[in-house]
């Protein structure tokens, strides 16, 4: 008898009436809505304007969730298409079944359309959102804990996971807490680019390259870990192989865009500097200083500079005693003129 384990739920769908409440399907929506929430804040902190990353968001999602599937049913394609299995199931996404690397690579077209819709830079886009993405991952992750899914080898560790259901070829008994784990690593990951964001003022996609390089070193070995049937190739499963060739590719961006385009973007979000409702404001990428701090001190500065150049200029005020007296020929020609006037008007 164990004494200590993660338990299973009895059932993952609870039903409101006819309506059927899915643990999975609510938590890819909690994560969702956590990683636009998080990146409106980076977003607004960035000087970009508040409901951006929502308006582009709506193009995201959608094109995330169908990659995501399609990733799934493409590399688990027998899961559906063989013989005796209902390719309608395909569709059923509720059930579980969403590959994050589709997920992410059609979920960056759709935030690259929207962000063009909007004139924004999707690089600058892509680093507020980076670690949304990483909590939404970190809660997405227990829809499979309702579904009984993604677990790895069988273990007695204190915290292993009860899995308790027999269907789809499971067998019940006492297992690695894979999703578990990658939930927690995923929540080091966010954790990870927030605060490299803010000690190297991360900018041009590094960010979203950091946690796309962080997440895929979590993943290759927690991989390793599951005993779910998938595709081998060279006698390794093919998401450890995808995962080592995206963490290649992310740290040889973040490498060669440090070296061409070093600091931050000065401007997120065209015009966003005009609106009153934005945060902080733009960043010189040379000193970190936000242009808000910067320009009151440029115009104290100015102003300093101008009073003393006024100090200079303005004239001392001379005394005068009294009228001056003039003297030479010019001074003994007016008093003639004068006298001449006068004489003038006698006559």
């Amino acid at each position: 008898m164990e004494l200590a384990y993660i338990p299973s739920p009895s059932r993952g769908v609870l039903y409101l009436g006819p309506i059927p409440l899915r643990g999975y399907a609510f938590c890819i929506i909690i994560g969702v809505f956590v990683a636009v929430w998080l990146g409106n804040k980076r977003w607004v902190a960035r000087g970009g304007r508040p409901g951006t990353v929502a308006d582009i968001a709506v193009w995201a999602v959608p094109f995330g969730l169908v990659g995501g599937r399609l990733y799934h049913v493409i590399t688990d394609y027998e899961l559906y298409f063989s013989p005796g299995r209902d390719w309608v199931d395909a569709f059923k996404v509720w059930e579980g079944g969403l590959g994050i690397w589709g997920a992410i690579a059609l979920g960056a077209l759709g935030a690259w359309i929207g962000a063009r819709r909007r004139g924004v830079a999707m690089p600058a886009y892509a680093d507020a959102v980076a670690p949304g993405i990483a909590f939404a991952q970190a809660i997405g992750r227990w829809g499979n804990w309702f579904n009984q899914e993604l677990y790895g080898h069988e273990t007695h560790l204190p915290w292993a996971l009860h899995i308790t259901s027999s269907e789809g070829g499971r067998v019940p008994g006492y297992y690695h807490p894979t999703f578990l784990y990658e939930s927690l690593w995923c929540v080091g990951v966010g954790f990870l680019v927030i605060w490299a964001d803010r000690r190297f003022k991360l900018g041009h996609g590094r960010a979203f390259a950091l946690y796309v390089a962080a997440y895929c070193a979590g993943r290759a070995w927690i991989e390793y870990m599951r005993v779910d049937d998938a595709h081998h190739i060279l006698g390794v499963r093919l998401n450890v192989w995808t995962a080592v060739v995206v963490f290649l590719l992310a740290v040889t961006y973040l490498v060669l865009s440090a070296r061409r385009r070093p600091g931050r973007e000065a401007v997120v979000e065209p015009g966003a500097s005009d609106d009153p409702d934005t945060g902080e404001a733009r960043t010189d990428p040379a000193d970190g200083e936000t242009e808000a701090e910067a320009e009151p001190k440029d115009a104290k500065a100015d102003a300093a500079k101008a009073e003393k150049t006024q100090k200079a200029e303005k004239p001392e005020p001379e005394s005068e005693p009294g009228p001056e007296t003039e003297s030479g020929p010019e001074a003994e020609a007016g008093v003639k003129d004068t006298a001449t006037a006068d004489s003038g008007k006698k006559g």
